[in-house]
């Protein structure tokens, strides 16, 4: 019997999901209820469309000329890919077997054990780091930080490369001390190649009220650029290495 995933959506021609031009699939399923979740209509394991890897492949395949061009690849996001690994783990070995640059975008809801059999199907690990505090964490998105901090320190120790994303939310994560440590924490992960920080935005607010679920940010307005200037100059004078963007 074939492995079937459960796909929120596709974009064929993602630019912000890792390097090049990425076909980007969008798994359906998070364990995650970020306030500030632009797609909250992935959060439901059961939704979405069941597809085949095979299903799935060939739409990739037929965006194989863009890859090889822009040096870009496929990248599986969410949602949170990692609840669905059986089909996860068949996807992405397809991918290596058409010699397809492969990326996962996580909020590292995985033990480090279970991720390490995917690593060799890998190039690339996009990691969402949305509070280092831990109590904080909890109020912004449900759940503890102690899983995704546990695989940012895994990679770096398997020497494998990944990035950081961080969503800016003025008055939730831009807490100068908060800044600090997160910077600290960064700068003693030797492979964390870059950290990319995200403006929050209000994009995804109409989903909320279709789905009959209170929208706690109504009142928070995107960050400014000074905003986005200031945060990086926080960060980068804790001595961090990687790349930011």
């Amino acid at each position: 019997m074939e492995t079937i995933g459960r796909i929120h959506s596709f974009e064929s021609f993602g630019t912000v999901d890792g390097p090049g031009i990425r076909f980007v699939v969008f798994m359906q399923g998070c364990a995650l209820r970020c306030r500030y979740c632009h797609n909250p209509d992935t959060w439901d394991l059961s939704g979405g469309t069941p597809y085949t890897v095979a299903q799935v492949m060939a739409k990739i395949e037929r965006y194989l000329p863009y890859f090889a061009a822009s040096g870009g690849g496929v990248t599986i996001s969410g949602g949170e890919p990692v609840l669905q690994l059986p089909f996860l783990r068949e996807l992405l070995a397809a991918c290596q077997a058409k010699g397809i640059h492969t990326a996962l975008d996580t909020a590292g809801w995985i033990e480090p054990a279970a991720l390490a059999p995917l690593l060799s199907c890998l190039d690339l690990i996009l990691l969402d780091i949305k509070h280092i505090d831990a109590d904080c964490h909890l109020a912004l998105c449900g759940q503890s930080n102690r899983k995704v901090l546990r695989l940012a320190r895994f990679l770096a120790r398997q020497g494998f490369p990944f990035w950081v994303r961080h969503v800016v939310v003025p008055g939730y994560t831009d807490d100068t001390a908060h800044l600090a440590r997160l910077g600290r924490f960064l700068g003693r992960l030797p492979s964390l190649q870059r950290l990319e920080l995200l403006p929050y935005h209000r994009l995804g607010e109409h989903k909320w009220e279709n789905l009959g679920l209170p929208y706690t940010l109504a009142g928070v307005a995107p960050p400014d650029a000074a905003k986005l200037a200031a945060v990086r100059r926080i960060i980068l004078a804790q001595g961090m290495q990687a790349e930011i963007a």
